[in-house]
């Protein structure tokens, strides 16, 4: 679908290279490498004593408990206004479905099916917000897009169902994905807010909405190794790292901040490889891993590549 014709070239308003951003994307980049180990921990056996029907929701409660021990400090300025609402209510789904999602069926798939994000927020950028785009931001959406449907086509076709694999997954991880969209630009259109602020109220609405749920389960209370893991995803991978988003999105256009967060996934089967392969149950990423993170990769940095002339045409 061809975008309207004004945002198609560069304007002269619109920084058109990283330092137009400030540190925005750098803090964007900060928080990617931060959640880029989320499924790894969230697929933790630690966690197999909770029912899976249930696992989900008791685990986005827990990290969002934590989360708060580390934001609640750093709130300056609390304000109130209805926009506010959209935003916890996303942020709030987007915790339960996309958790629910990763423990439910491959994680591949759940990671991919969400990380579709930044293509509901490109159309949403340019055709409800009429936000300016430059030719580089659509090759850079084109790249990232198709990386992420390799993946997504090529996980699909060739893993092993489990047992276990519920077949709602998907459609959790899709939705996760839609609702994650949706907290991107809800985070930059309320940007004049504290950030801390923004992040705080987001998990506190997550673990006021899942708790009744969690004690309607009867879940077990955590034990053991549970508390320490527990601990580092909240603030390690949630508070901490949401606030670096929100930070760099301040300066840094939704849609570009929402490619940026595809370092997430690209970094996670790196981490994994670098922790676990002496591991005897360990298994390489495939092939079309690399492959698709490399069309990532590329379409990231192909919005930075230098370009002829002052009006921005390729």
């Amino acid at each position: 679908m061809k975008p309207p014709d004004r945002v198609l070239g560069d304007t002269p308003e619109f920084p058109d290279r990283l330092g137009g951003f400030g540190w925005g994307p750098f803090l964007c980049v900060m928080a990617a490498v931060l959640w880029s180990t989320s499924a790894f921990f969230a697929r933790s056996p630690e966690f197999d004593r909770w029912p899976l029907e249930y696992r989900g929701a008791t685990l986005a409660f827990w990290r969002a408990v934590f989360a708060l021990c580390i934001l609640v400090p750093l709130v300056r300025r609390v304000t109130w206004v209805w926009r506010l609402l959209p935003m916890t209510v996303c942020f709030a789904m987007m915790n339960w479905t996309y958790l629910t999602a990763l423990v439910s069926g491959p994680p591949a798939n759940a990671i991919w099916l969400q990380n579709l994000a930044p293509v509901w927020v490109m159309l949403a950028t340019v055709y409800w917000f009429r936000e300016p785009t430059l030719r580089s931001d659509w090759w850079m959406l084109g790249w990232c897009t198709a990386g992420v449907l390799f993946l997504l086509v090529m996980e699909m076709s060739y893993a092993h169902a489990s047992p276990s694999d519920r077949w709602w997954s998907p459609w959790l991880a899709l939705a996760s994905g839609v609702l994650y969209a949706g907290v991107i630009l809800s985070l930059r259109s309320l940007r004049h807010l504290d950030s801390a602020w923004l992040i705080a109220l987001n998990h506190l609405v997550t673990a006021l909405v899942m708790f009744p749920l969690v004690w309607s389960f009867g879940v077990a209370y955590p034990s053991g190794w549970m508390w320490p893991l527990l601990v580092g995803i909240g603030i390690l991978q949630m508070g901490l790292p949401y606030w670096l988003f929100a930070q760099g999105l301040r300066t840094t256009p939704s849609h570009i901040a929402s490619l940026i967060t595809l370092l997430e996934p690209v970094l996670l089967p790196v981490w994994v490889h670098l922790v676990r392969h002496g591991d005897a149950d360990y298994r390489a990423p495939s092939w079309w891993t690399w492959v698709g993170g490399l069309m990532i990769l590329v379409g990231l940095c192909i919005r930075y590549l230098p370009r002829r002339g002052a009006d921005g045409h390729e």
